[in-house]
Formats: C-alpha cells, sequence, structure tokens
C-alpha cells in the first residue's frame, strides 16, 4: 500500500495513534497527564494498571479504541476507568453498558454476602472526534462530566459513577488562548497532525515526550502501514458521518416544509368550524404526524432524530409510532 502524504506529526485521535501514545505500560504517565486533567483535582492518579481485557464490550465495533485501567489515586484508593476513543453510534446506551458490565464483573462468584456489595468506583472516559454529543442542546461544551443526581435538586445521589465526555469539535481555542494543561491536552489531541512543532504554549516535559512519540519520521515501516490504514479508516468515517449529517438535514428540511404545508391546509379547514388559530394548530400537529410516520416507516432515524427533525418531543414521536402500530 503506497504512503500518504504525511505531516510531521501522527494524528492521535485515530486508533493506531490513540493506542500508540496512550496504550502502552512505556507511555502510562501520558495517559495519566490527561486523564488527571480531565478530573480536574477531584482525582489525582499516582499510578495505573493496563488490565488484559482491554475491550470490555463487543469486539466486533469498528473504529473503537478501549482501555480498561485499574488506577490508584494519590490516597492509596483504587478505582476503575474505562477510557474510549469511539464510534457515535448508541454513544450513551453503549456507555451505560459499558460502566454496567465494569461493575458487574466486580462481583464474586460466591460469598456475596461477606463481600456486601464492596464496589469500586468506575469511570468512563470517552473522546469524541468529529462528532457532537446527542442531544446536547446549543450550548457548545467541550467538556462533559456527568454523574447521578437527584432530578429535583441536582445534589449528587452517587458519586463513584462518572461520565466524561470530550466533545472536540467544540474545543476551538487557538494556540495563544491555551490557559491550562487540560487546554493544551485538548488542544494536541485536535491539532497534532497539523503542527510542524512544540511552540512555547505547550513547552512542558510531558508534551515535549508526546511530541516525540508522535513523529512520523521515528515509525518503523510497519507501524507506518498501520497508521496509514488507520488514518484511511477515520477518513472514510468521516466521510459517511458527513453523508448522514447531510442527509438528516434534508431530512429535517422536508418535514418541516411537509409539516408547515399540510398544517396549514388542515387548520384552514378546521378554522371554519372553531376558528383559524385553533385550526392551524390541530392542522400542525396532523400534518406533523403524518410526517412522523413517514419518517418512522423509512426505518432510517431514531426516535429521538425523527423528534428532533420534526421538532416535537419524544413522548409525541412514540405516540404516534403506537398509532401507527396498531393501524390508526
Amino acid at each position: 500500500m503506497s504512503e500518504l502524504k504525511q505531516s510531521k506529526y501522527i494524528d492521535i485521535t485515530t486508533d493506531y495513534g490513540f493506542k500508540k501514545v496512550f496504550g502502552s505500560d512505556t507511555n502510562k504517565d501520558l495517559l495519566i497527564a490527561f486523564l488527571n486533567e480531565l478530573f480536574r483535582g477531584r482525582k489525582i492518579i499516582a499510578d495505573l494498571y493496563y488490565n488484559k481485557n482491554e475491550h470490555v464490550g463487543d469486539t466486533e465495533d469498528i473504529g473503537t479504541v478501549i482501555f480498561d485501567l485499574t488506577c490508584t489515586a494519590d490516597n492509596g484508593e483504587r478505582f476503575i476507568i474505562e477510557v474510549q476513543r469511539t464510534a457515535q453510534d448508541n454513544l450513551k446506551k453503549r456507555m451505560l453498558y459499558y460502566s454496567s458490565k465494569l461493575i458487574a464483573d466486580q462481583a464474586p462468584k460466591g460469598n456475596r454476602r461477606a463481600w456486601n456489595y464492596a464496589i469500586s468506583e468506575v469511570y468512563i472516559i470517552v473522546l469524541m472526534d468529529g462528532f457532537a454529543m446527542p442531544d446536547a442542546g446549543d450550548k457548545k461544551y467541550f467538556l462533559h462530566d456527568i454523574c447521578l443526581c437527584y432530578r429535583d435538586h441536582g445534589k449528587i445521589f452517587y458519586d463513584d459513577l462518572g461520565f466524561i465526555y470530550v466533545e472536540l469539535v467544540n474545543f476551538v481555542k487557538a494556540e495563544a488562548e491555551l490557559v491550562n494543561d487540560l487546554d493544551r491536552w485538548l488542544y494536541v489531541l485536535k491539532n497534532m497532525s497539523s503542527l510542524n512543532g512544540l511552540s512555547t504554549y505547550l513547552r512542558k516535559p510531558i508534551f515535549e515526550k508526546l511530541f516525540q512519540l508522535a513523529e512520523y519520521s521515528k515509525l518503523k515501516p510497519e507501524e507506518r502501514e498501520m497508521y496509514n490504514v488507520s488514518l484511511r479508516n477515520k477518513w472514510d468515517a468521516e466521510s459517511i458521518r458527513s453523508s448522514q449529517e447531510e442527509q438528516l438535514k434534508r431530512a429535517r428540511e422536508k418535514a418541516m416544509a411537509e409539516g408547515k404545508a399540510e398544517g396549514k391546509a388542515e387548520g384552514k379547514a378546521e378554522g371554519k368550524a372553531e376558528g383559524k388559530a385553533e385550526g392551524e394548530v390541530i392542522g400542525k400537529a396532523e400534518g406533523k404526524a403524518e410526517v412522523i410516520k413517514n419518517l418512522l416507516s423509512s426505518n432510517k432515524f431514531s426516535i429521538s432524530e425523527i423528534a428532533e427533525l420534526a421538532n416535537v418531543t419524544v413522548e409525541f414521536v412514540k405516540q404516534i409510532e403506537a398509532e401507527k402500530a396498531k393501524g390508526k
């Protein structure tokens, strides 16, 4: 396979680049430094151990790298972290499944009464490259730090299970705007392959090691081949994702146009009997219901995507789905 035109440094958000930088015991100081920045002082990892089951989920997934880690904090406490550079399909459910498995796997096969559910803390950390957090809304956060809390007042209910999502598409700081090491890590994760060298803004021993490790010229021939394959896979995935996003955009525009047209027609008919304003509301609802039925029949979109396309609640889409199933 011919080599691609290469930049000075590898893209460390590719599968190969992510494993090379963060996936070996030799370079675990890089991963420790990155994780400590993500925890922002809540945890300080002194050491970590790569568990043998690198991928605790489904091994059939392509474009997913998972590290299962046992970490030791500076105070001696131990906890489990799973670090992912993952695809976007069913992201939230996938992470919930992985966290549940990490918890369930701690149970002994016998004598559970003596064990008394002494569950270690579990954290899932997800590096999201090139796609947005599902249902994140309009605010462009690049770090989502999530735990179990009370719905009514927000107080933390259980602090030993957490999810940290890093949404790189929302990290837009320039090099001169970097104010802390978390900024620096996210900057190099997003921009490494386009950099020409280590600037004064990144002049720290940990980043000096990172840049030395990521030099393309230092890769062995077989490593270059693996990296090139990984880079092509990333480009292919980005192309597919871009195509899907364009398809979703067109479907959204079509759905809204159809809903508006049908709603207006139905609204006028209903308006003769009950008043124009009320009729238009009813008509729009019925028009959207018809659009939702068409989107459901296409089997191309999830419930949440259809709700977003039609600008309705997920509950409304589920109601239409149930009515459709009954033949109404």
